[in-house]
């Protein structure tokens, strides 16, 4: 009898420790159901960047009627800001903003005149870009778009007496990554090539008005910081 009554004890335990298992399962569970991971606000669709940004003209040129006629151009370095507009997750619009100062050399025939003059540029430059978004926090992206460029603050020096090159558009390629260290900081790499092949004017001591080509076509080189809104 007391065997019997034992048993009976250790039965209705065990069955105690199972339904007690089972309603800590259901708990579990009912709270897993009703918690949820707190959701990330969905980022801005406008990005921004601050680069330091390398000018770098491919010389070349000529000033009309006169053969063998070349130019140089000088390099230089400016900082830029970018700014971005995100469409969709692959597909954005970019515009860029920076001025800098470059030197106009003669060069071949001409090159006995040493500096021909300067002139600040401004070549505000609008691409659309395809970002690739498999790559984690690499994200590459290339871009294709149109630029024009103003000539401003120009300058002669002699025997160059006066210097006008002419505003003109320009066509643009680009290919560059972001590398993202959360979802708004990162840095950034870009490289983009203008073509571009503006006129120019100018008065020369001793030969008088002449014109030509002045064919810039520059890779624009940046790296810098991105944020993303």
């Amino acid at each position: 009898m007391k065997k019997f009554g034992l048993g009976v004890a250790l039965a209705a335990g065990l069955g105690a420790l199972v339904a007690g298992e089972a309603v800590a399962a259901d708990l579990s569970e009912s709270y897993k159901a009703a918690y949820k991971a707190p959701v990330e606000a969905p980022l801005s669709p406008w990005m921004i960047r601050v680069r330091a940004l390398g000018v770098l003209p491919t010389d070349g040129g000529s000033v009309n009627g006169i053969m063998g006629s070349d130019l140089n151009y000088s390099n230089s370095i400016t900082p830029e800001l970018d700014i971005s507009y995100f469409f969709t997750e692959n597909f954005a619009a970019e515009l860029i903003l920076g001025t800098t100062k470059s030197n106009v050399y003669g060069a071949g025939t001409i090159n006995g005149l040493g500096k021909i003059g300067s002139t600040w540029i401004l070549p505000p430059t609008l691409t659309l870009q395809y970002h690739f978004t498999n790559f984690g926090a690499f994200k590459p992206y290339i871009g294709a778009g149109v630029n024009y460029t103003i000539f401003y603050s120009q300058s002669a020096d002699l025997p160059t007496t006066d210097l006008s090159v002419k505003n003109a558009w320009g066509f643009a390629l680009q290919a560059g990554f972001d590398y993202m260290f959360d979802r708004h900081w990162g840095i950034n790499v870009d490289v983009k090539k203008i073509f571009l092949e503006p006129s120019f004017d100018a008065t020369v001591s001793g030969v008088g008005a002449v014109s030509g080509s002045a064919d810039l076509n520059p890779w624009l080189i940046g790296a810098g910081v991105t944020y993303r809104f």
